[in-house]
């Protein structure tokens, strides 16, 4: 039976490489993006093993869409991966001055999606005794001037994972801090500076690939550790 993944985000940088890593080791992958030509170029190349579902996380039909078409590639959805999400305004802004409709939007993306998400493959998940990744942040556990908006959507959605591995604790539900990376989201968030010295995204696809295929129990991770123990 094919294993099946979801990943949103998947036209560059983690999910990207988080996708043709899973496609290199067998699994159908569905991913996502808000850009379809860039979508579709970045997974044309890995064949039939990714399929392209372009859309917004954030609107319903479209999470329906992305199980309709796991279920229909793979007869199912053994994993789900919650990669997409946004950094809010930038230059990063204090609390004191952050736009509240800012907030708002990146809440619904980086934390509401996700859910609404899980919510829709649920039942799929449970049938085959699946996985849910959420990719969090260091900013979700450790005051950063200018990361409170960012860092409060990455602490709720944290704590949604723990909740939902409570509240079904046959599934498992795995928070996973990938650790700073040379990305576009990473650079908007330094606008101006030279992030080339941060780890590619394809450094951390080996940990957390890890923490997917092991018998780990729900928690949080930290590639950082998985990689070292």
């Amino acid at each position: 039976m094919n294993r099946t993944a979801i990943v949103t985000g998947a036209s560059r940088g983690l999910g990207l490489a988080l996708t043709r890593r899973l496609v290199a080791d067998g699994w159908i992958v569905v991913g996502d993006g808000r850009d379809a030509a860039a979508l579709r170029s970045a997974l044309g190349p890995l064949g039939g093993g990714a399929v392209a579902v372009p859309g917004d996380i954030t609107e319903g039909y479209h999470r329906s869409a992305l199980v309709a078409a796991a279920v229909e590639a793979g007869g199912g959805v053994d994993l789900v991966v919650n990669n997409a999400g946004g950094l809010g305004p930038s230059p990063l802004p204090g609390l004191a001055t952050y736009p509240l409709a800012d907030l708002h939007a990146l809440f619904d993306v980086n934390v509401v999606a996700p859910l609404g998400l899980v919510q829709s493959a649920l039942p799929h998940l449970l049938e085959r005794n699946g996985a849910v990744v959420d990719i969090t942040s260091d900013a979700s556990v450790e005051a950063y001037e200018g990361w409170g908006g960012y860092g409060a959507t990455k602490a709720a959605l944290d704590h949604l994972g723990r909740v939902l591995a409570a509240e079904h604790p046959e599934l498992r539900v795995l928070t996973i801090d990938p650790g700073d990376m040379r990305t576009q989201m990473h650079q908007d968030a330094f606008p101006g500076e030279d992030v080339s010295d941060r780890p590619l995204p394809e450094d951390s696809v080996p940990a957390i690939i890890a923490v997917i295929e092991s018998a780990r129990p729900s928690g949080r991770y930290r590639a950082a550790e998985v990689a070292a123990s």
